[in-house]
């Protein structure tokens, strides 16, 4: 996972689209696939990583963990460590997090939709 450079024309596209785009302000967020999945898997309740780990089945550990840090970062999931022997770690949203809710939920509507039609499509082409 690349950061783009700060100084880069593509950064700054990206940073005024954002700037006057509250949509696209959020994709920045919870855009990609790893961060939307994260998401949608917390939004029903805390997680550990080993149990996220086992949902993303195709997700290294090392992207599960960068995934995890952007998303505590911007404030989408909290991390708790509980002090045992040995440590466990869990993962939930965030109050604004969990407000992700209604739009995974709508997300997931609209997926389905365009999937049938994709779907249908493709199979009255043939």
């Amino acid at each position: 996972m690349t950061k783009i450079k700060e100084s880069s024309t593509n950064f700054a596209n990206k940073k005024a689209l954002s700037d006057e785009c509250p949509e696209v302000y959020t994709s920045n967020i919870i855009g990609g696939q790893w961060a939307l999945a994260i998401c949608c898997y917390l939004v029903n309740g805390k997680m550990r990583f080993g149990e996220l780990k086992k949902r993303l089945h195709n997700i290294t550990e090392r992207m599960l963990t960068l995934q995890l840090r952007r998303l505590e970062e911007d404030k989408i999931i909290t991390r708790t460590v509980f002090a045992e022997v040995p440590p466990r770690v869990e993962y939930e949203l965030t109050e604004i997090g969990y407000k992700l809710k209604p739009i995974i939920l709508e997300f997931e509507k609209w997926g389905l939709e365009h999937r049938a039609l994709v779907e249908k499509e493709s199979h009255n082409k043939h």
